[in-house]
């Protein structure tokens, strides 16, 4: 199972941005999934989570501003970032708690995508 994350890049202040992370390979099903973030000297926070039934859950500093969604039907979860702050430069992550299934066992996991920069500068 990998996960793929696209979409950082560099923003202005008070610009957008929308991040995917894409899910493949042996999946019996996503539960949770969610988007962290970590900048420099700093540790890695949730940024937002949605379960699989659409429930979301976010961070009081992007409240508003941010919104996660999911298209099950693609396995890929996304985050609209808008009036984007200085403050929210950082390394993002996605993050999934899957269900693979094996010859012998049912077992789910947690998965991390390898990280795309957003970087929010005039």
């Amino acid at each position: 199972v990998q996960l793929q994350a696209s979409g950082g890049g560099l923003v202005q202040p008070g610009g957008s941005l929308r991040l995917s992370c894409a899910a493949s390979g042996s999946i019996f099903r996503i539960n949770d999934m969610g988007w962290y973030r970590q900048a420099p000297g700093n540790q890695r926070e949730l940024v937002a989570g949605i379960t699989s039934g659409g429930s979301t859950n976010y961070a009081d500093s992007v409240k508003g501003r941010f919104t996660i969604s999911r298209d099950n039907a693609k396995n890929t979860v996304y985050l609209q970032m808008n009036s984007l702050k200085p403050e929210d430069t950082a390394v993002y992550y996605c993050n999934a708690f899957i269900v693979v299934v094996t010859t012998t066992v049912r077992r789910e996991y947690s998965y991390w995508g390898q990280g795309t920069q957003v970087t929010v500068s005039s």
